[in-house]
């Protein structure tokens, strides 16, 4: 067995600043599905000239969006990569070989496995090694048969049974462009958690306010070395930190007591 028929798919809205990279990283497989939301910025029609079939579909939430994007696949092996990630050649043939050995496997019988990929996520230009985010390894490839996306609003994860082994080779994550962007993101998501946390019935908390967003810089620049990445790694703690207040403050928001 030389080869295992794969297909790629990508969840996006307005990525056309960023979609290109990650696509022509992704080329080699046999079939590329892009899952758009609704996009006003080209996204549609540069990935359709990028040789990815492409559908569009109302926002969901992430994990959803990414099971309708598997059900489009071709094919049952399917890996699933953010606009903002972009697989190396290495990594490239290292997926390759575990696919054959996966399938070789599941042809006698034996459940298929799942495969983590690290990741190494870059802030501007620069690597951020420390802080937790790296290796940071995601589950992203698995088999149609046994796996599937979990569908909360945020934090979804590629679940199913079998084992799961680990890539090697990193693949390239350009998780923010700027300052900017990263408290930009970090709003976006601080809302939508929020309204997670009242989906699953928290209410909020005055010492939660206080006591997350100390827990999570002390975590993310002492115990986790984010000191080792200079100012920059500061910087991201420092917003890490600001990310969990705003979850909370969101929480008090919704449950209408910042009204006066």
């Amino acid at each position: 067995m030389d080869s295992v028929r794969l297909s790629i798919t990508l969840i996006t809205r307005n990525e056309a600043h960023q979609l290109e990279r990650s696509l022509r990283s992704a080329a080699w497989a046999d079939d590329l599905v892009v899952v758009d939301s609704e996009s006003t910025d080209g996204t549609r029609e540069l990935a359709s000239g990028l040789g990815a079939r492409v559908f569009n579909q109302p926002w969901q939430g992430f994990g959803r969006q990414k099971n309708i994007a598997q059900d489009h696949a071709r094919n049952d092996w399917v890996l699933n990569l953010d606009a903002d990630e972009v697989l190396t050649e290495e990594l490239s043939r290292e997926i390759q070989s575990w696919l054959v050995v996966q399938e070789k496997r599941r042809l006698e019988g034996k459940l298929p496995g799942r495969l983590a990929i690290p990741r190494k996520n870059h802030y501007g230009s620069q690597w951020i090694r420390f802080g937790g985010w790296y290796p940071n390894p995601v589950i992203r490839l698995g088999h149609r048969s046994n796996s599937r996306w979990s569908e909360p609003h945020l934090h979804e994860q590629l679940e199913g049974n079998g084992s799961v082994d680990c890539a090697q080779n990193p693949m390239m994550h350009f998780t923010f462009r700027s300052i900017s962007h990263q408290v930009s993101t970090n709003l976006r998501y601080a809302f939508e958690g929020s309204r997670e946390l009242r989906r699953r019935g928290s209410r909020f908390s005055a010492l939660r306010l206080v006591l997350k967003p100390i827990g999570k810089f002390v975590e993310t620049f002492f115990w986790k070395l984010g000191f080792l990445d200079g100012r920059l790694g500061f910087i991201i703690s420092v917003n890490a930190a600001h990310s969990m207040f705003l979850k909370q403050a969101f929480l008090l928001e919704g449950e209408g007591g910042t009204q006066q």
